[in-house]
């Protein structure tokens, strides 16, 4: 029998809800997961969420418009988080962003067209003495220089590869 990708995702945030309950306290657990999973939180999930969790679809808009590693818009399966604090700036982040900027042939805010990364910057890492910082998904990078760049860049190309021949899940439902 054929399901279509809708039926597919409200089974599969069925199950999260059966997972981390079905009250408020969950929401968070579940748009996380929806989130690594799918790279981004759509608004058919969001309003299913909404349903199992007997809470307004407005609320869920809340949190996701709030948090900041959690997007509505798709985003790469490697989001790069620059960090933009003064001592990062002093460390020589501005360089580091062209060389980003270069290598990726896109800007702050955007995904390449292949939907392997995206570009953002981040208010602070918390690693102010080691600068400039960098953070790919979940892994910080620190004292990043231009030259470094190349390397990352290539360290998550070589760990997309062994993803998708592995079968990687569909995105962006």
């Amino acid at each position: 029998m054929l399901r279509t990708k809708g039926e597919r995702l409200r089974d599969e945030l069925v199950a999260m809800a059966d997972k981390y309950g079905r009250d408020r306290s969950s929401l968070l657990n579940i748009l996380q997961e929806v989130q690594h999973r799918y790279y981004s939180i759509s608004e058919y999930a969001m309003q299913v969420i909404a349903d199992l969790l007997d809470i307004h679809p407005v609320e869920i808009h809340s949190v996701v418009s709030f948090y900041s590693f959690l997007n509505a818009r798709p985003r790469g399966e490697f989001v790069i988080r620059l960090c933009r604090t003064i001592s990062c700036d002093m460390a020589g982040k501005d360089q580091v962003a062209r060389q980003l900027e270069n290598d990726l042939g896109i800007t702050f805010g955007e995904t390449t067209p292949d939907g392997k990364f995206s570009l953002e910057w981040a208010n602070c890492l918390g690693m102010c003495d080691q600068g400039p910082a960098l953070l790919v998904n979940q892994r910080v990078y620190t004292h990043v220089t231009p030259e470094k760049i190349h390397g990352i860049l290539q360290e998550c190309r070589q760990r997309f590869g062994v993803h998708a021949m592995a079968g990687q899940k569909e995105k962006h439902i």
